[in-house]
Parts: C-alpha cells; structure tokens; sequence
C-alpha cells in the first residue's frame, strides 16, 4: 500500500515540480500569522469592540476562530494529500468542478489585487504623518519596490523577509497582552485608576449593549481578521515535507491567533469602557492600542503602533502578491492564461504573473486620489467577501474529496493528515462562511461591494463556459 507520500508525490508534479520546496514551518506559521494580524487587529478590533460590547466582541472573535479552524483543518488534509501552490483552485476544479475551480482561482486573485493598492497607500499616508514634507506617492513608490524586489529575488527570501516582518506584530501583540494583564491586576499603574481595574469594565455595563445581532452584523470584519492563514494552503506547493509542516503549521497558527485576537480583545475591554474602544478619530490614534499604551505610560506609544502598522500593511502585500501571483501561475499551467504567465526566472520565481499582479493593484493606489472613503471600503469589502467565498470552496472540496476516498474504498487512516469529525466540520465551516456572506447585503456600505462580486462571479463562470468548457484539464 502507497504511503501518503507517494499518494501525493503524482499530483503535485504537474503543477507545482517548477516551483522550488524552500520553505519550513517557522515560515509557514509566520506567514499565517502574518497574514491575519493587521490593521484588522490593530484598528479593526476596536470598532467590533464598540459595536458588540466586551463579552459580545469576545464572542465574535472566539466564533470567528472556530470558524478559520474548520476551514484550516479542511485545508490542511487536501493541502497534505496534494500540494499544489494554486491550492484551492485546484481542489476545487478538481472536487467541486473545472468551472468553479477557475472562478475561485480568479477570486483569490481579486481579494489580493485589490487589497495590494490600498495596503501601500495606508503605509505611505502614515509615513506622510512624520515627514509631511515628502510626497505620498514616492513612499508608495518606495514600498511596492521594496515588496516587488522581496517577491522576485527567491522563495526563501520572500519567507525569510515575511518572518522578520511578522515577528514585529507578534512581539507588538504579545506585549500588549502582557502589560494589559499587568495593568488589570495592578502590578503596573494604570492611569485613570488608583487601585487594579481588574474586569470592571467587562462586567461593569450590559453584557451586549447593543444586543445579540451585531454579533453577527460584525463576523464579516472577524473573518477578514482571521483570513490570511489559508496562506499556508498556497505555501504548500513550496515547501518542504508538506505531510509534516503544513499540519503542524495550521496547528501552531491557529492556536496563537485564538489567543493573540482574543486576549487583545479581553485587554482592551478590560482597561476600555466599550464606547471608548472605537474612536471616531483619524489616523493612528484612534487605535484602542495607541489608547491602552498611553494610559500605561509607554512613551512615543502613537510612533510606535505606526511603525508596527507600516510593517503589517507591507507583510500583507508581501504575502498578498506571493499568493496572488500564484494563482495566476496556476492558472497558466492548466492552459487558462497564456503560457508566458507560468514562465519561471532562474529562481523559480513566476515573474510575469508578479508584474501583472503589481497593476491590479492600481484602484487601489488611485483610491486616496479618486473617492477615497467609497473606492477604500469597497475595496475591503470586495477582499473581504472573495475571501470567505474561497474559504467556502475549501469546506465544500474537503466534503467531496473525502466522500470519493471512502467510496474508493480507502481508510481515513490512510491520509497523511485527516480533518476530524467528518463531514460535521466542513459542513459547519462551510454553513457559517455562507452566512458571513449574507451579512453583507445588510450592512449598506458593503452593499456595492456584494453586488460588483456577484458579478465577477458570474462573469467568470460565463468566461469559463465560452473559452474552456471544451478544453482538457
């Protein structure tokens, strides 16, 4: 009987041989992490805080997790099984149908491409607010050549530079706990309190002041919180012995985000009065971090968020143009874009699909010229939307993967790695994406968002049906 490496050794060699396996589980982990811990954690955590309450926000983040670690586990078992760096793409094409595996591929492709422009942007508008003198778009300029170079020289020196760049967050966020912990129980002075906060401000008000229902209306910003450890699934194709790093790494990655999302979210409630956690103000400042490390007493804690900010908004266009240009690598190879999109350099780096995805990401960099506020939140409510979709495709190739492995007569004991409690989780990982999705349409300003990728969806579909229906996968 074939053991789970040579099951997957046939299929990975006709997609992902060309790509170079130069990647461990330190930078697995770290560009999972990487992935997730952004402005959505930094910025965003405040807002669902504000508009949840403390325990209702808790709750988000708790749910949010259980949900990513569904969807992970599912990955991980059709990751190890088939190591492909168009991962998801793939499987579905391969367990879902041809069709669907080639829109899903393109809307991995647009949650990148549309998040790269704005990322840049953000990180030059926050380098503008200390050298005001110097012109927004050469910081713009500066940085997509810092990431572009990072992308082109090789895969390990993109994994190399994505762990240093992640390792900043998390050193940021493991200190923020801790202090937060110690200010809670009085080891450190807090200001405003003369003796431990302790939980009061957790337990002091309503335990959901708003009610149960943004709980919900906000899982869609908890999700694209957490969204980024499916990195690990495009990160396959090119790293050593999937078997062994890739559960490993969705393991470690999720456990560390459960407790990095949720012990923030328990600091800031605890040392923040809810209504205080979401500040309307711009910039930097507004985050419930800058507020918590002021009252600590941290100096130049506004100086010090931004530099953490730059790093994360340049990880995740690091990591958001690897992936990108992955998928249009892998699209290349199943003949669905012209050959010269899977053409390697000589460090096996898929260069024109890199350059191409560098101009999708100009909406973005036009976005702060052009109705900055509707292009930048449409824009994140795009990413956010293809996202949870292709997070549903992951659930539903799992579902039918395993079901053909049983019909073929095989054993669970048989794969590499297996999700447990099959089918519940990819049913219950696949259910709760779907509703996420369907919050959309009840938040107004992500209604536009909602409809532009029903669109793209259905444009896709029809694109496939006219150009490929009769070609060989």
């Amino acid at each position: 009987m074939q053991s789970p490496h040579t099951q997957h050794e046939a299929p990975s060699q006709g997609n992902s041989a060309p790509l170079k396996r130069a990647m461990s589980t330190r930078h697995l982990v770290m560009i999972s992490l990487g992935g997730a811990i952004g402005t959505g954690l930094f910025l965003g955590s405040g807002e669902v805080i504000a508009q949840t309450g403390p325990i209702g926000a808790i709750i988000s983040y708790i749910l949010g997790g259980i949900i990513a670690y569904m969807v992970m586990l599912c990955l991980g078992e059709l990751a190890v099984h088939m190591p492909e760096s168009g991962s998801f793409g793939t499987y579905a094409q391969k367990y879902i149908g041809p069709a669907t595996g080639y829109t899903v591929t393109w809307l991995y492709w647009l949650t990148w491409s549309a998040t790269l422009g704005t990322e840049f942007t953000a990180a030059a508008l926050l380098m503008q607010e200390w050298f005001p003198q110097i012109s927004m778009w050469l910081w713009t300029i500066i940085f997509a050549a810092v990431v572009f170079g990072l992308n082109m020289s090789s895969t390990r020196w993109f994994a190399e530079s994505e762990f240093w760049l992640s390792l900043v967050k998390v050193i940021t966020v493991v200190a923020f706990i801790l202090l937060g912990l110690l200010a809670i129980f009085g080891f450190i002075n807090y200001e405003g309190y003369s003796s431990a906060p302790l939980f009061s401000n957790l337990t002091g008000n309503d335990w959901f002041p708003n009610g149960l229902i943004p709980i919900f209306t906000t899982m869609l910003i908890v999700n694209f919180a957490f969204s980024g450890t499916e990195l690990i699934g495009v990160a396959a194709g090119e790293t050593k012995d999937p078997a062994k790093n890739v559960p490993k790494a969705i393991n470690t990655a999720i456990w560390r985000l459960l407790i990095f999302f949720v012990g923030t979210i328990i600091v800031i409630s605890a040392l923040l009065p809810h209504e205080m956690a979401g500040l309307n103000a711009e910039g930097v400042s507004s985050s419930p971090f800058v507020t918590v490390f002021n009252h600590i007493g941290i100096p130049y804690a506004e100086d010090i968020i931004r530099f953490v900010i730059i790093t994360a908004l340049l990880s995740a266009a690091n990591s958001g143009l690897f992936a990108a240009s992955r998928m249009m690598w892998s699209l290349s190879a199943k003949k669905q874009l012209p050959t010269v999109f899977s053409k390697l350099n000589a460090r096996g780096i898929p260069y024109i699909a890199v350059m191409v995805t560098m101009l999708g990401a100009l909406p973005g960099l036009l976005s702060e010229h052009f109705a900055p506020e509707t292009i930048f939140k449409n824009l994140l409510g795009v990413a956010a939307f293809t996202m949870v979709v292709v997070w549903m495709s992951i659930c539903w190739s799992q579902f039918n993967f395993r079901r053909e492995w049983y019909k073929a007569g095989r054993r669970k004991e048989e794969l590499g790695f297996a999700a447990p409690l099959f089918p519940i989780v990819p049913i219950l990982g696949f259910v709760f994406c779907f509703i996420t999705c369907i919050s959309m349409v009840f938040d107004p300003e992500m209604r536009v968002g909602f409809i532009c990728c029903l669109i793209f969806i259905a444009c896709c579909y029809v694109s496939y049906a006219y150009l490929y229906k009769d070609s060989e996968l």
